[in-house]
């Protein structure tokens, strides 16, 4: 499986892209795999400043609907609007064209964001 060395990851299957104050957030390809096909990604909380380990959105996918959770705290700024018509992206290309948010962060980043090598050990790869 495929886990960027530039990324940080969560024990909840997300993972993070930091350039400056901005990160940007996904599902990882591991979680993408255990979800199966994703049918639907519902984010309503542009805008909205969420605190690191609260819900910011969920996916949908053939078989279940899980939580989205924010790995750091920050404002919302902008949802991937591609996901709407091709929701699809997140399983091809979880890491690029199926990111899901753009976050502001605000405060210090949270000591449990894993590296690749830490989240790859987590999954059992």
């Amino acid at each position: 499986m495929n886990f960027p060395q530039e990324l940080k990851y969560t024990k909840d299957h997300e993972w993070v892209k930091i350039e400056g104050d901005i990160a940007t957030i996904g599902i990882t390809e591991f979680a993408q795999k255990e979800l199966g096909d994703i049918v639907y990604v519902e984010v309503e909380t542009i805008g909205e400043t969420i605190e690191a380990g609260e819900v910011f959105g969920t996916v949908e996918a053939v078989k279940t609907v899980s939580d989205l959770f924010m790995p750091l705290t920050g404002e919302i700024l902008e949802f991937n609007d591609e996901l709407e018509a091709a929701p699809e992206l997140v399983n091809d290309s979880p890491y690029e064209s199926g990111w899901m948010v753009k976050v502001k962060i605000s405060g210090d980043l949270p000591s449990d964001l894993l590296s690749a090598s830490e989240y790859a050990e987590l999954v059992g790869e």
